[in-house]
């Protein structure tokens, strides 16, 4: 950070990006360096006795080495200029830019004499006897020189910015606005296969606008990305030590026994419900997360419930967007447990806004199940990312309330499907007692509180039950009155639980924040990065104190993780006061829905005696009541991703179920 500004344009690399890729570039031809100076050593002095061409073989093979002797010599001079001075020191890294140049413009010689070298080898220009000595092993080099060039072209490719027009940086905060949204949406073009989805429009145009508000003037590159996630997880680690040193930091009481947390909820709300429902909600990934639970027997599994030559076969009206054989919906019947005779409507197209569903009759529970997959593919991921708020208008809940854009759509989709195939007539006339009940994970949680809205004037008596639900869902109040038939549960660091528009251009702010603060190079942070995932955050990185307005001090002989200088301190407001819409794409914050159950992963008590001991062992699993509010920030965190996984909220609930059979043991104690 900056990027670096090359031939009139800007590149998604920085001048501090070089250390890595350039010492892996010298390795590459060092090794490449060696075998071509063992291969001259050994057959160099055989060229003379060539019939024809010998002279142009010897020219060859003394060019191709002076060539990477050169490159290495200017590629070992960049990396030690690239590895000078902290992140947004680039004064410390004026040469770099003009190095690179010239060593890319070298680029072009090399291309040129290794063509004139396939010319001579691959051409009749050249004869030489196969006693002791063979054209094929110059052959064999000049093609690994292709190798080597083309992988210096590559990683160019890598780093170009179709963005990155210079020009850019002169036009007003509107016409630039403007200009980078009509890039996103040129590169999505390139999805030409969801170009016919009837939401593609709109919901492109949606999230080209939210990117561009988000990304334009940070002038951030990828591998600041990454260093700042690498600080960030650092401070924020830190900062949470701290507090808890001064006890600033409430501590929120957690606890094992299901009987105080459903004290005073109402009677549906248990955990044995809420793990079956978790199946039901599982059950509509299909096949591809039976592979994913089987890896080796995931296959197998499938097959006997498919459906074979049903592509010569008259498809039911129930089933709609499944393969011939059926696949989504064998690994329905396997996941769930139920009888294809049990599953009354299914569709599993996938589209922009349009979400995979099925709709159940559980007769265990006695309830018809609208069960919502969620995010499996790169439509869904563009439908969550299009997460912008829009009016969301429905009998129950105040007057202006707003929702997440795309999960609006994706709600009356449903909604409009279901009642133009009137299954829930069909439903309640073959099940008349039966209850309606709407199960999701992630992005299905998301929909399935909205269509419980929507079908609620109908349906008085709908539940929901919602797992890893998004944070940006519902406006405060719309999302109060969720509270009285939704039960969301999530566990631990769930990033899904944070994410919404709001926290993401607050993560993006500490983001910049954090790296024009940081004194250390980045291939440092890089490198200590690799060292906390492979073996966790050190103490001495986390014992130092905050002074002077977000300033890490250190103790002697230590280099500081995170330091600022009263020069470069720079307040948010400052930051991005010049125009508001790099700050905020979403004018209102949005929430999760539902009552909200955390559960999280306790660490066994160090206690003395073998039944307490095994007790420690055994209680895994905490939980409690939590509050939207509670999740405003995105905490960068090894687990964030892992504990969305429909698979660890499975465990958790499946865990806890377990302990509330022990828990009498324990309190005996």
């Amino acid at each position: 950070m900056p990027a670096i500004k090359l031939f009139g344009r800007k590149w998604l690399a920085a001048t501090d990006d070089l250390v890595y890729p350039g010492l892996f570039e010298i390795f590459i031809r060092a090794v490449w360096l060696i075998l071509l100076g063992a291969a001259c050593y050994k057959y160099y002095e055989y060229t003379w006795s060539c019939h024809l061409g010998g002279e142009l073989v010897r020219i060859y093979l003394l060019g191709e080495i002076a060539f990477l002797i050169t490159s290495m010599l200017f590629m070992l001079v960049i990396v030690r200029h690239s590895a000078k001075g902290s992140i947004m020191d680039t004064k410390a890294r004026k040469y770099v830019e003009p190095l690179l140049t010239v060593k890319i413009l070298l680029l072009l010689p090399e291309i040129g004499w290794n063509i004139l070298g396939s010319m001579w080898m691959f051409g009749s220009e050249i004869e030489c006897g196969y006693e002791h000595y063979t054209v094929n092993l110059v052959k064999t080099l000049v093609f690994f020189d292709w190798i080597l060039i083309g992988l210096t072209i590559f990683g160019l490719i890598i780093i170009f910015d179709p963005l990155g027009s210079l020009n850019d940086e002169q036009l007003d905060n509107s016409t630039e606005h403007g200009k980078f949204s009509k890039n996103w949406i040129r590169r999505f073009k390139f999805l030409w296969w969801m170009r016919k989805d009837d939401n593609a429009k709109e919901t492109f145009q949606h999230i080209a606008g939210l990117l561009s508000c988000l990304f334009r003037g940070t002038d951030l590159v990828p591998s600041d990305a990454v260093a700042g996630f690498i600080l960030l997880r650092i401070r924020q680690k830190y900062e949470t030590h701290e507090l808890r040193r001064l006890n600033l930091l409430p501590s929120p009481v957690y606890t094992a026994d299901a009987s105080i947390i459903f004290r005073d909820t109402p009677s549906w709300m248990t955990l044995e419900s809420s793990l079956h429902y978790l199946k039901l909600s599982v059950a509509c990934y299909g096949w591809l997360f039976v592979i994913y639970k089987h890896w080796y027997t995931g296959c197998f599994r499938v097959i006997k419930n498919l459906t074979c030559c049903a592509c010569f076969r008259r498809k039911p009206a129930a089933i709609t967007g499944d393969n011939c054989c059926y696949c989504y919906l064998a690994g329905v019947t396997y996941l769930s447990g139920l009888s294809t005779d049990d599953i009354i409507f299914a569709s599993f197209k996938n589209r922009l806004c349009e979400i995979p569903y099925c709709v159940i009759a559980d007769h265990k529970t006695k309830s018809i199940v609208i069960a919502i997959r969620g995010s499996l593919s790169l439509r869904d991921l563009l439908t969550d990312i299009a997460a912008g708020s829009d009016i969301f208008e429905c009998e129950g809940i105040p007057p202006g309330s707003q929702a997440h854009k795309s999960m609006i759509t994706g709600a009356r989709g449903i909604l409009e499907q279901l009642d133009e195939n009137k299954i829930f007539e069909k439903a309640f006339i073959t099940y008349p007692d039966y209850n309606l009940m709407i199960t999701g994970h992630s992005l299905g949680a998301g929909i399935g509180i909205l269509l419980a809205l929507l079908l609620r004037p109908r349906y008085p008596d709908i539940k929901v039950y919602a797992f890893s639900t998004p944070a940006g869902l519902l406006s405060r109040e719309a999302a109060k009155v969720t509270e009285e038939f939704v039960l969301s549960v999530g566990v631990g660091d769930d990033l899904v639980m944070r994410l919404s528009v709001d926290s993401t251009e607050n993560l993006r702010t500490s983001l910049v924040m954090t790296l024009r603060s940081c004194q250390l190079p980045k291939y440092r942070v890089v490198l200590n990065g690799l060292g906390y995932m492979l073996f966790g955050v050190p103490e001495r990185d986390l014992n130092k104190t905050w002074t002077n307005c977000n300033v890490i001090a250190t103790s002697t002989g230590q280099s500081p993780l995170l330091s600022v200088k009263e020069s470069q301190r720079t307040d948010e407001n400052d930051m991005y006061a010049e125009d508001i819409t790099k700050r905020r794409f979403s004018r209102v914050k949005l929430y999760a829905g539902g009552r909200i159950l955390h559960i999280i992963k306790c660490k066994p008590e160090k206690v003395e005696g073998k039944r307490k001991k095994q007790k420690a062992d055994e209680q895994k699993y905490e939980m409690r009541w939590a509050q939207p509010e509670e999740f405003p920030e995105l905490i960068v965190m090894p687990r964030m991703l892992l504990d969305h996984l429909p698979k660890c909220v499975e465990k958790a609930l499946t865990a806890l179920v377990e302990q509330q059979n022990k828990l009498p043991v324990y309190l005996d104690l």
